[in-house]
């Protein structure tokens, strides 16, 4: 088996604990705090795919009462960004690139985006890109939001 991320170990030691999920999307939202804003919790991760919970609530919600554009997009790139965290080799880094989004439906409910690859046969090579595909759907399984980011990996740079 390859060597996992930090990230994806962390995620096996927590996931089937009372309470792991939980402190796993808590820590994740602690390290990168945008996130913290929707209140994500992460339900699914493995290299290809990863799934994050969002719940209604007025903090996520515009003036009509439904979940606000950015709240879902701030979703689909933290369940992207995880896959592609759980996805690649531990050494390389990656850094979202580009993000194209359609709005399918008005979103009135609690949110799960599911993000696997483009091209699950991907060469994931440093200085590359990696597409990725993320759908955003509601309680009753309608995909409102859809979303195709490109991911750019790459090594650090030596120090």
């Amino acid at each position: 088996m390859a060597k996992a991320s930090k990230l994806l170990q962390m995620w096996r030691r927590l996931e089937n604990r009372p309470g792991g999920r939980w402190l796993f999307s808590r820590a994740v939202s602690w390290q990168a705090p945008y996130f913290s804003t929707i209140r994500p919790t992460v339900r699914l991760l493995q290299p290809g795919s990863c799934e994050v919970g969002m719940r209604k609530r007025r903090a996520v919600t515009n003036h009509i009462g439904s979940v606000h554009a950015i709240a879902m997009c701030n979703m689909a790139e933290l369940a992207g960004g995880l896959m592609t965290d759980a996805t690649v080799a531990p050494d390389y880094r990656w850094i979202p690139k580009a993000m194209s989004v359609e709005y399918r439906a008005i979103a009135k409910s609690d949110l799960i985006a599911h993000a696997y690859p483009i091209d699950r046969a991907a060469v994931l090579a440093p200085d590359t890109e990696y597409p990725v595909t993320v759908d955003v759907r509601d309680s009753a399984s309608r995909i409102v939001l859809h979303a195709e980011i490109t991911m750019w990996l790459s090594r650090p740079k030596p120090r």
